[in-house]
């Protein structure tokens, strides 16, 4: 039996959707190749949902422009989630994370929350980060300073007008790290650092569940960032086994906020 090592901070959650496997998912984070193919149109939701008081991005004196891991004197690590993808995949996988007491980060894409404006309470109602992965997940770092500023803002915007802030974490799209001027212009924005990660799962490659648990389980250890991506069935079939493994290392899975408070 797994043991729930944390309890939900929120509201009760809403039933998950059903694991999806198949149908055309979301592209990965690869520093190099095609940008993601772009989203379906935006549509306008029936009834506008009263907008969320979001936490603000924080900042963490102790902690570099750029950050790749927490505290590593302490058992906590983050599993951080590149938004875009199927919801119902994405639901699936929070809902999973929930079931082992787990609360997560999640980086979202602007189109993403424009064509699934529902999906920002989702995860704010789970007791989950939500954050900026620009606004078309496109190569950040590559763009001129008007352009890229463009893609930041664009996502920072859209996370205002959903949720009240323009969300807690900002992490470059196509690309771990930050260019000095990208990350420039995200301080400039409001964001007081940019979320690295110091292990990629590789999920995006589509390697299938087991192998995306050793990835993630031999390469992780206290104060760890993970990078994963919604929009994979294998990566929600994977997180049971992840979730377990941690909770038998004593390993807590928290939010980055979480990580660093």
């Amino acid at each position: 039996m797994v043991r729930v090592t944390t309890t939900d901070r929120r509201t009760a959650l809403r039933a998950g959707a059903g694991l999806v496997a198949g149908g055309a998912l979301a592209a990965g984070c690869a520093t190099t190749g095609p940008a993601a193919p772009p989203d379906a149109p935006a549509r306008t939701p029936a009834a506008k949902a009263t907008p969320l008081t979001a936490p603000a991005p924080r900042a963490f004196p102790r902690q570099p422009a750029q950050i790749t891991h927490g505290p590593r004197d302490r058992p906590r690590i983050a599993l951080t989630f590149h938004g875009q993808g199927d919801p119902k995949i994405a639901t699936a996988l929070l809902t999973e994370a929930e079931k082992h007491g787990a609360h997560v980060t999640v980086l979202a894409v602007g189109t993403w929350l424009d064509t699934h404006p529902e999906m920002a309470r989702r995860i704010l109602d789970g007791g989950h980060d939500l954050g900026n992965h620009t606004q078309r997940h496109i190569a950040v770092n590559t763009l001129s300073e008007a352009d890229a500023l463009a893609e930041i803002t664009g996502c920072a915007d859209r996370l205002k007008r959903l949720t009240g802030s323009i969300g807690t974490w900002f992490r470059p799209s196509r690309a771990p790290a930050a260019s000095p001027l990208v990350e420039r212009l995200a301080h400039r924005v409001g964001y007081p650092h940019v979320l690295s990660y110091d292990v990629d799962s590789l999920d995006f490659t589509e390697p299938g569940a087991p192998a995306i648990t050793r990835k993630v389980l031999a390469e992780v250890r206290n104060g760890s960032v993970v990078s994963m991506h919604f929009g994979y069935a294998g990566t929600v079939a994977a997180l049971p086994a992840v979730l377990e493994e941690l909770d038998r290392r004593g390993l807590r899975a928290v939010t980055t906020t979480e990580l660093l408070s």
